[in-house]
């Protein structure tokens, strides 16, 4: 008689075995690509409620289990001013997923609707030095984040036409607030498609955007620059369907010899092809 998993068991095993080459294999390769782990590492893998950081708490989970390079993970939810509803559903989803989370409260939302200009660059910020500073207080040396492949792709073209420069997300790097911390993406090669399918898959519901400004203003969401990058990206797939990839893999391939110019990222220096024209 074949055993019935539970709901957990099916999760994982939907990762490893229906998901292997969309979600757990690019997993994987980013993780050795880039060196992201390494033995004796204590990772806050952070966790806002979303599909993405639910995702990657599961991912991490399974390569604890597995993994031959011995590391610690600390489930880390950050509740910055949810309502109870919202809160609830983190709570439930982190119970259904088998995952023990380390919850803390801040006043994140409180303050961006109150101090005026951008609320998501601000919040965005006071919301990762929190991460931060939480972790190293658990004794935590890095954080993993839930960004993925698109919002790595999406971030160079906002960046190109909303700051005329042209940058990315890196896959790591060093806290510069919080000496001797790092940041992680693990699934900066996992495309988010691939994310939706298998929630889809499992049934689960995850927070969609719990931010008390946009639940207070939907038009606000309608103007994001990030959203109108997703429909930018996905009208061109339709006439050249391998152009989000085109885009990633570009930023492994820059040629600066073809540049005009660029700026030193320790310096800050610019600097112009002329220079060695």
């Amino acid at each position: 008689m074949k055993r019935q998993l539970e709901k957990h068991q099916e999760i994982e095993r939907s990762i490893i075995k229906k998901h292997r080459k969309t979600i757990w294999n690019n997993f994987i390769g980013a993780i050795q690509e880039y060196d992201l782990i390494k033995e004796g590492d204590r990772i806050a893998v952070c966790i806002s409620g979303g599909k993405d950081s639910m995702l990657l708490a599961k991912c991490m989970q399974q390569l604890q289990r597995f993994s031959k390079v011995p590391f610690e993970i600390v489930f880390l939810v950050m509740d910055p001013g949810y309502n109870p509803a919202n809160r609830n559903l983190i709570i439930e989803n982190s119970k259904i997923m088998n995952i023990d989370i380390t919850m803390f409260e801040s006043n994140i939302f409180d303050v961006t609707l109150t101090s005026g200009g951008s609320p998501c660059y601000l919040c965005a910020r006071m919301r990762r030095g929190c991460l931060y500073g939480k972790a190293r207080e658990l004794g935590c040396n890095k954080i993993a984040l839930g960004h993925h492949f698109n919002d790595v792709i999406e971030t160079v073209l906002m960046s190109m036409m909303y700051s005329s420069e042209i940058k990315t997300m890196l896959p790591k790097l060093h806290s510069t607030n919080f000496e001797g911390m790092e940041l992680i993406r693990p699934l900066y090669k996992v495309k988010e498609d691939d994310i939706i399918s298998w929630a889809n898959y499992n049934n689960l519901h995850f927070l969609q955007c719990a931010c008390k400004f946009t639940e207070e203003s939907t038009e606000r969401e309608d103007l994001s620059k990030r959203k109108e990058i997703k429909g930018l990206i996905k009208e061109i797939k339709k006439t050249n369907p391998n152009v989000d990839d085109n885009i990633f893999r570009s930023l492994h391939n820059v040629n600066l010899a073809t540049l005009p110019g660029f700026r030193d990222s320790d310096s800050g220096e610019v600097h112009s092809f002329l220079e060695k024209y």
